[in-house]
């Protein structure tokens, strides 16, 4: 092992291996790993998003069953462990697959020959992939004495990547086809474990192997990926620190930014511990900066293949009911777009009741990254056409230059409301709501849309690090931005805000009736004036 006083943050890495021998930093998960495999079923299958840990986890448990205790000395799994039985593995990692029969073929044929090397195995030329994959199993048992444990990781990699092509039917085929042996090969088994993101039931991992166990929903395997609240305490406390003399906050502000942006996943009603994104929390560590990781990751590639006129819904994800079965249970491919952003790791459980779940955004970064991703749909932009603007609006805001921002912010409406004919069956006004505070989620603001208070409802609360934006929106023939602003002060708007360290500021917003865009705009007073 290395030096132990070196702390070095596993930033990109995904092998157990690796994160031991050579001293990165390891939350302990590997009590959890002990029971999934002693006192857990035999088969099982767990969703998590992408870049959450899954396959950490998947190269944890290939170490553990072949026996590898130097691996985990100082582990809590040291006092569990008694025997450190070595069992054959055979491991599989569907995101080298492709996206075509083929591919999956090509890769599994590949696979299944570096297994027919270790046991000796000369296939003949005829043999189909599920006779290969069958012959590896039962020869794997015999030789060693030993039941096999089969390792498959992000399993649904390839079948996401063809979904609605012509290839989709045909990959289906190749996974009905060759996973069927791991039903057949019940009695040389010891172990199955099944990983992925999103869930498709029409393949054999569901339909044939029909005691396959989703542990996704369970209490005991809630936080088996990503970081909980106490596990960040506890191991990463140095680096907390490090991030907030690196940016002149206190360790208290860098804690809630990091929670703020990262933390907030649920993965089951009964332990609704809170978790953070791995991925996004050790980069923001070692960078010592708030940014969208996950994202930038690619995590939205998908969206626009499952999910329909995206920009259109964003507000109905904020607090969305779905059915239990719906979630524990359904294929992705007719579960609705709810379903796979839940799956997929843009919405998470807020709540449960009699009635079945209560889904929102996670966290910071997930909100804003679907909110950035949909804008150039609704504005019917180019991406590149409006970043720059974009950048101006978000320091503008975020350094109280109110003319310049409206400025920024009229050259991005334009004339949106008008031209963008999926939109006409809302009125002009919400119409120009829904474009503004997709805009202001899309630069990463807090924005609270229709807040009720007890004088009223406010068009829009946006929050910065250092104002408070009380935004009230009027139709030109509706009094425009006199009648705004004179409804801020009259119901006293900025009254809730008034304790906050933030500066408060009332904003009236005049909008052309016709959907022409933004005209004009005047000041309320703020408290702090």
């Amino acid at each position: 092992m290395a030096d132990n006083n070196i702390r070095r943050l596993p930033v990109g890495i995904q092998s157990f291996k690796v994160i031991r021998e050579e001293n990165y930093l390891y939350v302990d998960k590997s009590d959890i790993v002990w029971n999934l495999v002693n006192l857990g079923q035999k088969y099982n299958y767990l969703s998590r998003p992408r870049r959450f840990g899954k396959s950490v986890l998947v190269d944890t448990l290939e170490a553990y069953l072949q026996g590898r205790k130097d691996l985990f000395e100082g582990l809590k799994i040291m006092e569990m462990e008694k025997e450190w039985k070595q069992y054959p593995v055979v491991r599989l990692d569907m995101s080298l697959a492709g996206s075509t029969a083929k591919a999956i073929q090509s890769y599994l044929s590949d696979a299944f020959s570096e297994y027919e090397s270790t046991y000796g195995i000369t296939p003949l030329p005829t043999a189909s992939l599920a006779v290969r994959f069958k012959n590896i199993v039962t020869t794997a048992f015999k030789k060693t004495g030993n039941k096999v444990a089969i390792l498959i990781d992000e399993y649904d990699s390839p079948l996401q990547h063809s979904w609605i092509t012509a290839e989709h039917n045909d990959c289906t085929d190749v996974y009905r086809n060759v996973f069927a042996v791991l039903k057949a090969c019940d009695e040389f088994e010891k172990f199955v474990f099944i990983t992925g993101i999103t869930k498709f039931t029409q393949i054999s991992l569901f339909s044939v192997l029909n005691n396959l166990s989703n542990i996704s929903f369970t209490p005991e395997n809630a936080a088996i990926c990503g970081i909980t609240e106490e596990e960040m305490k506890e191991n990463f406390m140095p680096e907390i620190k490090k991030m907030s003399e690196a940016n002149n906050w206190s360790v208290e502000e860098t804690h809630d930014r990091l929670k703020a942006y990262y933390d907030g996943y649920h993965f089951c009603d009964e332990n609704m511990v809170d978790i953070y994104n791995p991925y996004s929390l050790v980069n923001a560590l070692s960078k010592h900066r708030i940014s969208n990781f996950w994202a930038s990751s690619g995590a939205t590639s998908l969206l626009p293949k499952f999910v329909d006129n995206a920009e259109l819904r964003m507000k109905n994800f904020e607090n969305c009911r779905i059915m239990r079965n719906t979630l524990e249970m359904s294929d992705v491919s007719g579960g609705g777009a709810e379903l796979f952003l839940y799956q997929s790791g843009y919405l998470t459980i807020k709540d449960s009741d009699e009635f079945g779940y209560i889904l929102g955004f996670p966290n910071e970064e997930v909100k804003q990254a679907l909110y950035e991703m949909v804008l150039p749909a609704l504005t019917m932009r180019e991406r590149s056409d409006i970043q720059s603007i974009q950048a101006n609006l978000y320091a503008q805001l975020g350094t109280g230059q109110i003319d310049d921002a409206m400025k920024s912010l009229k050259a991005l409406i334009a004339d949106v409301p008008y031209s963008n004919k999926k939109l006409a069956s809302m009125d002009m006004e919400e119409r120009y709501r829904l474009i503004i505070s997709t805009i202001l989620n899309a630069i990463g603001l807090s924005v609270e849309v229709e807040k009720m208070i007890s004088t009223g409802r406010i068009d829009m609360t946006v929050k910065t690090s250092r104002y408070i934006y009380v935004i009230e929106l009027k139709l030109r023939n509706n009094g425009g931005k006199e009648a705004a602003t004179e409804q801020i002060l009259n119901r006293q708007y900025m009254e809730p805000f008034k304790a906050d360290k933030r500066k408060v500021i009332g904003l009236g917003i005049e909008l052309d009736e016709e959907g022409k865009g933004l005209l004009d705009w005047k000041r309320a007073e703020s408290f702090s004036e």
